[in-house]
């Protein structure tokens, strides 16, 4: 009695993400890869082509949403997120992990495995700030 079948023709949320535990609470837009002590971590060097995604939100889909652990974090995998950066980006930049612990920053000629996903809007400031992105776009 507690199943209930439906049919989604539309989500208020625009993001595909996973479960996965990791070895502390980060905040949404934090830029993660695969390693550390559990699954994931955040970013810590430029480049690394071991990214996972972004800590998203509010997924429109949510997978492995029974993900147990200490700290488990919802990773966008697909769609449209915040995302946290480190320097001057504009919209349509491929974005890649920066050596600023968390943060995305522009990909200049980004080796294969390396991109998170393409900006959508501008970041104008030489500092970090929070835009919007899609992930896995190339």
């Amino acid at each position: 009695y507690n199943t209930i079948h439906a049919k989604a023709t539309s989500a208020q949320y625009a993001d595909l993400a996973e479960k996965y535990e990791t070895d502390s609470t980060y905040e949404v837009g934090t830029v993660v890869v695969f390693g550390g002590d559990k699954e994931v971590t955040q970013s810590t060097i430029a480049n690394d082509t071991r990214v996972a995604g972004v800590v998203s939100e509010h997924p429109a889909y949510l997978m492995n949403s029974t993900q147990e652990g200490e700290f488990v974090i919802p990773v966008a995998l697909q769609g449209r997120v915040k995302v946290k950066v480190a320097g001057m980006i504009h919209k349509g930049d491929m974005l890649v992990t920066s050596s600023v612990p968390g943060h995305a920053s522009k990909g200049i000629d980004p080796t294969v495995g390396s991109v998170i996903g393409k900006a959508l809007q501008d970041h104008t400031e030489p500092g970090h700030g929070v835009i919007e992105m899609v992930v896995g776009r190339v």
